[in-house]
């Protein structure tokens, strides 16, 4: 898919915030750092458009990215590293479940992990989250530059196996860096927005 013109649309923390134009989003968490915001960034080949940072937990807010008024991309605020005190961790929580829980536009969520690492509890938790949602969602093995191209087709796989041992998630390598597998994605996320 191309997009040609994408957007950064809203900031938002509470419903009446949220985009009314009732196009498909396509919903991306994962823990602090983890690479939701390169991952938009390569999806479109653009360097900016979502910002990133080196520092964990800058995202605090619920960011809506207009493709092409085609559909949304939405990054969701990361968790499990985070400079906020407990109360602003509890408040990004209810703003992020209010969302997940409640929000008809969701048509995929993508949640990824770093594939250098065995998922942590706070994935696990999140899988478990998603799970309870009902939506459909896939998983990304991300980061996959960082580790030998040989290893990432495993490196995968383990992962599948620590956080859906049944393998009924679709689960893929991802890599901002190498841009590979951005095909395979995008075909997913073509059958979602239909």
């Amino acid at each position: 898919m191309l997009v040609k013109n994408p957007l950064f649309e809203v900031s938002a923390v509470s419903p009446k915030q949220y985009p009314k134009n009732g196009l498909p989003e396509i919903v991306l968490v994962g823990k602090s750092n983890v690479g939701k915001s390169s991952f938009i960034n390569t999806m479109i080949n653009r360097k900016k458009l979502a910002r990133t940072s080196s520092e964990p937990g800058k995202t605090r807010q619920i960011n809506f990215y207009n493709m092409d008024n085609s559909f949304y991309f939405v990054d969701l605020p990361g968790y499990g590293f985070s400079k906020m005190s407990k109360k602003e961790q509890e408040q990004v929580g209810k703003f992020i479940e209010e969302y997940l829980f409640n929000r008809e536009q969701i048509s995929l969520i993508i949640f990824l992990i770093d594939i250098r690492h065995t998922p942590t509890e706070n994935d696990k938790l999140m899988y478990n989250y998603i799970i309870s949602s009902g939506l459909p969602f896939i998983i990304l093995a991300n980061k996959a530059d960082k580790i030998a191209i040989t290893k990432v087709e495993n490196a995968t796989k383990d992962i599948q196996k620590c956080i859906n041992p049944i393998g009924d998630i679709t689960t893929l390598p991802f890599s901002s860096e190498r841009k590979i597998y951005q095909d395979e994605v995008w075909k997913i996320i073509d059958e979602y927005i239909k």
